[in-house]
C-alpha cells in the first residue's frame, strides 16, 4: 500500500512545470462588464460654472436666451388673442340676447318647476302687474363696477299662475322709484335663483334672490328663477346687462398655444443646461485620461 502511494507521488511530481501551467484551473464565471466601466464623473458646481463661461458656451447661452425671449413674446401675444377673442365672443353673446325675440315666460318656466340651467339668459316676455313693497338686495355690482343694491319687486302674472321675483335695475344708493302701477308687459332674461342667506339687514333688504326666502315674505306659487327687466326700465334705475352664460371665458385653443410657446422656451433654457454639464464632464474625463499613466 505504501509503494503504490509513493508510486501515485512520483508520477504527479514526474508532471512538467509547463504542462502543469496550461492545465485549465478551477472556473470562477465570466467578470461582470459594470465592473470594468467606471463610474460616471459626476458634475459639481464649480465644474458647471467652469465650463458655463467657456466663450462657445455664453454665445450659445446668448442664442437660446434669445429664443426663450421669442417664445415668451409669442406666448403673450396668443394670450392676448384669449383675452381678445374672450371679449369680442362675449360682445357678440349680448348682441345675440339682446335682439333676440322674446319667449313668453309661460313657454318655457312655470311656477315651482325645477330651473334648467340652460334657460340662464333666455330673454322672455310677461305681463301682469307689480305688488307689493320693493326690496333692496345689497353689495351687487352695477353696470360701471360700483356696489349698490338691486332693486327687486314682487310681479304677479296676469293669467294667475304665480309669482315672479323682478329685478328692476340698480341703484347706487338704498332708495328707489316705485313700480309702474297697473298691468304692464315686461321684456328681459332669466336668471336662476340664489341660495338662501342669513344676514342682519335693514327692513326692506334682503341677502339674496332667494325663492324659498321670498315665497315666505310673499307667497305662491313662487317661480324658481327671476327676471332681469330690459326694458322698460324706471326712471332712475340702471339697466343691468344680460346675465352670464355658462361656458364663457379666455378662448382655450389660444390659451393652450401661449402654454406650448412658454414650454418651448423652459426647454432652450434646460437644453443650455444640459450641454453644459455634457461640456464639463467631457473636460472632467479629458484631465482624468491626461493624468493617467
Amino acid at each position: 500500500m505504501s509503494e503504490q502511494v509513493h508510486q501515485r507521488a512520483g508520477e504527479a511530481s514526474a508532471v512538467p512545470a509547463a504542462d502543469r501551467a496550461t492545465q485549465p484551473g478551477p472556473d470562477v464565471g465570466p467578470v461582470p462588464t459594470e465592473a470594468l466601466e467606471p463610474e460616471p464623473i459626476r458634475v459639481t458646481g464649480t465644474m458647471f460654472r467652469r465650463a458655463a463661461l467657456t466663450p462657445r458656451m455664453l454665445g450659445l447661452l446668448l442664442v437660446f436666451l434669445a429664443i426663450a425671449a421669442v417664445c415668451a413674446r409669442l406666448g403673450v401675444w396668443q394670450l392676448d388673442r384669449a383675452v381678445q377673442r374672450a371679449e369680442i365672443n362675449e360682445a357678440a353673446r349680448v348682441a345675440q340676447q339682446q335682439d333676440a325675440p322674446a319667449t313668453p315666460l309661460g313657454d318655457v318656466l312655470a311656477p315651482r318647476a325645477t330651473f334648467p340651467g340652460d334657460l340662464v339668459g333666455t330673454k322672455v316676455e310677461v305681463t301682469g302687474r307689480f305688488d307689493g313693497e320693493t326690496l333692496l338686495v345689497p353689495g351687487r355690482i352695477g353696470p360701471e363696477g360700483d356696489v349698490g343694491f338691486l332693486v327687486l319687486d314682487r310681479f304677479v302674472a296676469s293669467d294667475g299662475t304665480g309669482v315672479l321675483p323682478v329685478v328692476r335695475g340698480w341703484v347706487a344708493e338704498p332708495a328707489a322709484p316705485d313700480p309702474a302701477a297697473g298691468e304692464v308687459t315686461l321684456q328681459g332674461f332669466l336668471q336662476a335663483g340664489e341660495s338662501f342667506e342669513r344676514a342682519d339687514l335693514p327692513e326692506g333688504q334682503v341677502g339674496a334672490i332667494a325663492p324659498g326666502q321670498l315665497v315666505n315674505l310673499w307667497g305662491g306659487p313662487m317661480y324658481t328663477g327671476y327676471l332681469v327687466v330690459d326694458e322698460p326700465v324706471d326712471a332712475g334705475l340702471d339697466r343691468l346687462p344680460p346675465p352670464t352664460l355658462p361656458g364663457g371665458g379666455l378662448n382655450l385653443q389660444n390659451l393652450a398655444y401661449a402654454l406650448q410657446w412658454w414650454i418651448f422656451g423652459g426647454f432652450a433654457v434646460l437644453l443650455w443646461s444640459r450641454l453644459v454639464r455634457d461640456e464639463a464632464r467631457a473636460d472632467a474625463e479629458e484631465r482624468t485620461g491626461d493624468a493617467g499613466p
